[in-house]
């Protein structure tokens, strides 16, 4: 057995087990591991963020287009705190990062090292991680640092996927000892897990008797690798297909079925279709309050009458928030296949139906169509996403900030592969689209990447725009400039019927915003202003024509910097609002179902 670091363990077996790069900011805590990625045997390319949380975005990203897990390394304390978000954004999105943080010495526990939190227990943080991530550990040995790599990696690649954060203290990678690497293909389980025949067969029989069939179609779709399998099972039997935040890109959009999102910001045919379906078939989805339209009955979904086939590979979220008439825990990739082969050879006439879903279609587009389509200045968030999908190649990746932006590319921008629309649809964080760019875009060098983000989103991680000209990462990103947290401020008026803390404004209340393009150029990428609508494709093109990070600002109007509200979301009205809009409230409230 060679005789090894601590720090030149962990590199060697994360290059052994193929991980691309590493990100982070290599403070005191972790300097015996970043020393090891110097080693010829463990170099691994390093991308140094500007801030310890956008260097697990950064991998988050890299994970959701490649499917492959990097890793993010940071110091103790401070550093391994600034990762909180980032595990937690991953944990809620089911996303596969390995978080690595320095640790007090094992010697000095409970001293109150440098940045160790250690009033309520010694050496606290791992107990933080454990929240936000899908498995936590703290090293104690040199020796059983192989051991608890390999089941990182387990956890990180099994069953639901989420992120596995491992605490090593500085003086174990340090420290020598003989180590015994473990290789990983022999740790992993080989294949998928198949569905119980009995639950595939309750589910046929549900859908051979339904006449308006709804499939909906989560996250979990995309982790699966199984969007040819939910097309295959629309098509047979032309069941129409709604995504949830997750679930966008799973289905492509210029297809027949496609009848759009269902939720808040969903589509107002998908969450109609929706919510009158006699059988839903959900597929790796949880059914959150922000997809469901805070359980309302009749907004998104009517469970019951209608009749639920739900499923997924975690059993927790069968029956969770909706009782299953059908719930098959199991890999959605070979669960849906064996539904296909398993449908009856006569197929359901389903004319009628589906020129239903064709009208309303329609009738959606028209309505789309007056925020996407006019030239007024400043722009709508709907007219840049409807310019900026005539430039972008058909597999192009989208990745969305929160908010409004969030829900206006969710309903305007259509995307047609797997992987090319990314977001926090569980976490909805701020700051992470910036980041999260950078990896996507390190993970599918050869295709275009756009990161679409509000000011307000943007300036959370603005500096990680930087990293882009530092490593010659060609990522445009559309800041839809409305000087606020303007998502937050409609939210409050409706709420409240006033606001607080949403809008950037001078002394004398007018609008304040930087200049982003000039910010762009500071950090030394090519940068751009879109002042007119005539000029607004043309600027697009040349962003991506510059084969070169690039920034384009694009004044937004606040007034008219939102999605269609299409569904419906529980913020409950405080006592001062108007009988009236109490009364609707109370109404979706009585609606909601708690089952």
């Amino acid at each position: 057995m060679p005789k090894l670091t601590g720090g030149q363990v962990v590199a060697r077996v994360l290059k052994q087990y193929g991980v691309p790069y590493v990100a982070g900011i290599p403070g005191h805590g972790i300097w015996g591991l970043t020393d090891a990625f110097l080693d010829e045997e463990s170099r691994i390319p390093f991308i140094q963020t500007y801030h310890e949380q956008s260097a697990v975005h950064l991998a988050d990203g890299y994970y959701r287009v490649s499917g492959k897990p990097m890793v993010a390394v940071t110091s103790i304390g401070a550093g391994a705190s600034n990762t909180v978000l980032g595990l937690a954004t991953a944990y809620s999105d089911s996303t596969s990062v390995l978080v690595i943080t320095g640790g007090p010495p094992t010697y000095m526990r409970g001293h109150g090292v440098l940045q160790e939190l250690d009033r309520h227990t010694d050496n606290g943080f791992p107990r933080v991680a454990e929240a936000v991530s899908k498995r936590s550990w703290v090293a104690n040995r040199i020796d059983e640092l192989p051991f608890i790599l390999h089941r990182a990696f387990n956890t990180m690649l099994t069953g639901r996927r989420g992120p596995a954060h491992i605490e090593i203290p500085y003086d174990l990678q340090a420290e020598e000892a003989e180590v015994s690497l473990h290789d990983l293909e022999r740790r992993l389980p080989v294949g998928r897990q198949y569905p119980d025949p009995e639950a595939i067969d309750r589910a046929v029989g549900l859908l051979a008797g339904a006449r308006r069939p709804v499939i909906v179609v989560g996250g979990g779709v995309i982790s699966a690798e199984a969007t040819d399998e939910v097309r295959a099972l629309a098509e047979a039997w032309s069941i129409p297909v709604v995504t949830t935040w997750n679930g966008k890109s799973a289905f492509p959009e210029d297809h027949d079925l496609f009848i759009g999102s269902v939720g808040q910001t969903g589509t107002i045919h998908g969450n109609y279709l929706a919510a009158n379906a006699d059988v839903v078939v959900a597929v790796g989805c949880r059914f959150t309050d922000w997809s469901a339209s805070s359980y309302s009955q009749g907004k998104s979904f009517s469970f019951p009458p209608a009749k639920l086939i739900h499923i997924d590979i975690d059993p927790h979220e069968i029956g969770k928030n909706y009782p299953a008439d059908v719930g098959i825990v199991a890999d959605a990739k070979p669960t849906i296949a064996a539904i296909v082969d398993s449908l009856p050879a006569t197929v359901p006439d389903r004319q009628t139906y589906l020129a239903e879903v064709a009208e309303r279609k329609a009738h959606w587009e028209e309505q789309l169509s007056t925020r996407r389509d006019t030239d007024r200045f400043p722009f709508t968030l709907q007219r840049p996403l409807g310019a900026l999908r005539k430039v972008m190649d058909r597999n192009g990746i989208v990745l969305v900030g929160s908010g409004n932006t969030q829900g206006a590319v969710k309903q305007t921008f259509p995307v047609y592969e797997p992987r090319t629309h990314l977001t926090t649809g569980g976490f909805s964080s701020m700051g992470w689209p910036v980041p999260a760019a950078l990896g996507a875009k390190l993970a599918a060098p050869d295709r275009q990447v756009a990161c679409i983000v509000g000011d307000g989103d943007f300036l959370m991680t603005a500096q990680e725009i930087g990293i882009a000209v530092q490593h010659d990462i060609p990522v445009v990103f559309l800041v839809q400039d409305n000087s606020g947290y303007i998502s937050i401020r409609g939210g409050q008026k409706n709420a409240t019927d006033r606001h607080i803390g949403t809008e950037f404004n001078r002394p004398d209340g007018s609008a304040y915003s930087p200049s982003f393009k000039d910010l762009g150029k500071s950090f030394g990428l090519e940068s751009f202003r879109v002042d007119s609508p005539a000029d607004l494709e043309s600027t697009l093109k040349n962003a991506f024509d510059s084969h070169a990070p690039a920034v384009v600002e694009i004044p937004t109007d606040r007034d008219l910097a939102s999605p269609f509200v299409a569904g419906w979301m529980d913020f409950p009205p405080i006592a001062r609002i108007t009988d009236e809009r109490r009364d609707e409230y109370r109404q979706n409230r009585a609606n909601e179902q708690h089952l």
